[in-house]
């Protein structure tokens, strides 16, 4: 079965579409690209070869768990904030970055029937949407940004001229590159939890001023990911808390009591999973009720978009995340 049916309630909304990303590279391939580092400029030239060098960059440091959000060329604060995070990780010092000369920055995707099935429709309203058996893609485009780590709009730039929507089976894209490419049919099955052990070594930090969020292991910084750290209306909770439980694919309680004030009321509706769900792929409920860290429907959002309190994660970087922490792993939020 795909999804699972577990319950949890949380407050952030919205029905914003989501974006799937997935990416070709092999063994032995992977461990060549992301070995060395070398001292080159901080910034890459102009025009296409920047934006194509800016990519190989990115994929890179979404590789090693350093995500510097949405893989599409532009060298923002997200792949500035990754690359200090992976030099730090490193023990390299600054200007160095990582030896991207054997990485090819996009490859080829063949559209298949299952991608076709996992488009649906997504209705208006929550009582509509507590209907539907699950909340699906909405387009071939969303699939494919979200499964190679981009987003439409990159997609369309690297496909000029191709109506995305109008491909059939077995017609041939150009995708990001990325290391590892997020399936749905993949996920949890793919993404094993860490051992309940990790509880005693590792920690959560969510800065909610920087936006990003670490893990370390024994103080040592294992991976760090763009976040959006609720809103100047529902701030994330500062302090220290724990993880209670990790549920992969989970149900949302949608209560605009809980939304606008946060208030529980008798008037709510349980909507189904699917990656369109307001908190994605994933929810990893603390021990303050109604806060937790989960996916999105929107990825090149985070970071620029507020939620009601939560810290919202891209479902790729949700789904990696799912692999790095247990039940009483303590996480502070500063």
């Amino acid at each position: 079965m795909l999804f699972s049916t577990r319950v949890f309630s949380a407050p952030q909304a919205g029905f914003r579409r989501v974006r799937f990303s997935s990416a070709i590279l092999g063994g032995l391939a992977a461990m060549a690209w992301l070995g060395g580092c070398a001292t080159v400029s901080d910034r890459p030239g102009d025009g296409k070869t920047a934006r194509d060098e800016t990519v190989k960059l990115q994929i890179v440091l979404d590789a090693w768990k350093f995500g510097p959000g949405v893989v599409d060329g532009h060298r923002g604060e997200f792949t500035d904030k990754a690359l200090e995070f992976y030099r730090e990780a490193k023990g390299l010092p600054k200007g160095y970055l990582p030896d991207t000369s054997n990485i090819q920055p996009y490859t080829t995707y063949t559209i298949t029937a299952e991608d076709k099935a996992m488009i649906g429709t997504m209705a208006e309203k929550p009582e509509e949407l507590a209907k539907q058996k699950r909340l699906p893609y909405v387009s071939m485009a969303e699939l494919l940004g979200e499964r190679f780590h981009t987003t439409p709009g990159f997609l369309a730039e690297l496909n000029p001229g191709v109506n995305i929507e109008a491909l059939p089976v077995g017609a041939v894209v150009k995708v990001t590159n990325v290391h590892r490419p997020f399936r749905v049919g993949d996920y949890p099955s793919a993404y094993p939890a860490a051992p309940k052990s990790v509880a005693s070594i590792r920690h959560v930090y969510v800065d909610t001023k920087t936006r990003m969020l670490e893990v370390r292991d024994s103080g040592k910084l294992i991976a760090a990911f763009p976040i959006t750290p609720g809103s100047e209306e529902h701030p994330a909770p500062l302090g220290d808390w724990k993880v209670v439980k990790a549920v992969p694919w989970p149900w949302y309680r949608y209560d605009e009591g809980v939304l606008e004030r946060g208030e529980r009321t008798k008037v709510y509706y349980m909507l189904p999973p699917g990656p369109n769900s307001p908190v994605g792929i994933l929810w990893t409920g603390l021990n303050r009720p109604g806060i937790g860290i989960h996916g999105t429907t929107s990825p090149d959002t985070i970071g620029r978009a507020g939620s009601h309190g939560c810290i919202r994660l891209s479902n790729w970087d949700a789904a990696t995340f799912y692999t790095l922490v247990q039940k009483n792993v303590p996480v502070t939020i500063r």
